[in-house]
């Protein structure tokens, strides 16, 4: 089967449509230019309504590691305490780059279980530059309390990092009323453009706290606000022109169907997962508590008894489908379906379907009829 037969249904990269690819192959600009200060520009203003934010907001040439560096790496000195939350890979990773940077405390869970929020309040009150988390745990398919931690983070006087990498752009983030000083969005996700960018929103706050001298040279924050604030907008360094081209065609596609039904969308989707996964038996794998709930974006499930996670994935990619199954520990024990970026409604339906005739030739299920109908009923009454 050729590759552009193939469906991404993996939590990003995501499907990229044509017409982003086409508005990749522009000409080359000059990146110092009035082009690509009106092109950047317009990028901006389309990401402050997606953060739902008044903060200075920089698009970087990396991927949401990058950006995730850039938020401890700016922020965080030797002797600071950054608080990190960890319940998946991307906590983990969130973590140990806080661990680089500063002197951090971890506050670990089982992945795919919910934090205890009074645990994070008496580390809180014992001090802390900045509490670290990630939003929308894809390694698990949990989202996690921003909206609480934020508050906690507040009430301490600690600045609030958080990775939204796969949740802003498909789920209600409101990053200023939840006192989000550092957010993070990665290019492939939820905005469905290429990966290779990372756009990131800075508090004043946030960079009041950027108060040490070794400042990292690549993605020092201070040096992407001064760029920005030119008379020509602009990075401070020479940025992937045709993954910015492919940025702003995704940006309008989001502005176009507006964030409202493209956030609906989402949660249309992965609950069309989910209903099907509870008709034919399969149980989702995150252990959720009164502050979280699953995700918009991916959903994770335990593996049946009797069939590895990773034979699922490879029988699906065989059909044409791709999906992703458990990193780490989790390898073979759960898999997960994608529901990010531009996803129709067609393609959720054709991955149950696939996914239900595996299961019935696995002898899981003994008709696919139920999941479809499960899917369908959530899609048709949304």
């Amino acid at each position: 089967m050729d590759l552009e037969d193939k469906l991404l249904m993996m939590p990003g990269p995501v499907n990229v449509v044509p017409r982003i690819l086409r508005a990749m192959s522009k000409p080359m600009i000059n990146h110092r230019g009035d082009a690509f200060s009106e092109l950047y520009d317009d990028c901006r203003k389309i990401l402050a309504d997606v953060f739902q934010t008044r903060n200075d907001i920089f698009v970087i040439s990396g991927s949401g590691t990058a950006a995730m560096e850039a938020a401890v790496g700016c922020v965080a000195g030797p002797s600071d305490r950054i608080i990190s939350l960890e319940n998946g890979k991307f906590g983990e990773r969130l973590k140990d780059l806080a661990g680089i940077y500063g002197d951090v405390v971890p506050l670990e869970y089982e992945w795919g279980h919910s934090f205890d929020l009074d645990e994070l309040e008496k580390a809180l009150q014992e001090g802390a530059k900045a509490v670290t988390m990630v939003h929308n745990e894809t390694s698990a398919g949990i989202l996690n309390p921003a909206k609480e931690v934020g508050e906690l983070a507040k009430k301490y006087g600690a600045l609030f990092i958080m990775d939204g990498v796969t949740s802003i752009g498909g789920d209600n983030v409101p990053v200023d009323e939840w006192g989000v000083d550092i957010a993070i969005v990665g290019s492939q996700k939820c905005i469905a453009a290429p990966p290779g960018l990372s756009m990131i929103s800075v508090s004043e706050r946030a960079f009041e706290a950027m108060d040490k001298d070794n400042l990292p040279y690549y993605l020092d924050l201070k040096a992407y606000r001064k760029s920005a604030n030119k008379d020509k907008t602009q990075t401070p360094y020479t940025p992937a022109i045709p993954l910015f081209y492919g940025l702003q065609e995704a940006l309008h596609i989001v502005a176009e169907e507006g964030m409202e039904a493209r956030i609906k969308r989402h949660a249309t989707a992965a609950a069309a997962v989910r209903a099907a996964m509870d008709a034919m038996g399969i149980e989702m794998f995150p252990q959720l508590n009164e502050y979280s709930r699953y995700s918009n974006t991916v959903s994770a499930m335990k593996a049946p008894e009797g069939l590895d996670g990773n034979k699922i994935k490879k029988a699906m990619l065989e059909s044409g489908i791709i999906i992703a199954g458990g990193q780490a520990h989790l390898s073979g024990k759960i898999f997960r379906i994608g529901s990010m970026g531009n996803v129709s409604y067609g393609d959720i339906m054709r991955t149950i379907q696939q996914l239900a005739l595996i299961f019935k030739k696995e002898g899981i299920i003994s008709s696919i009829g139920p999941a479809i109908e499960a899917a369908a009923d959530v899609i048709d009454n949304a």
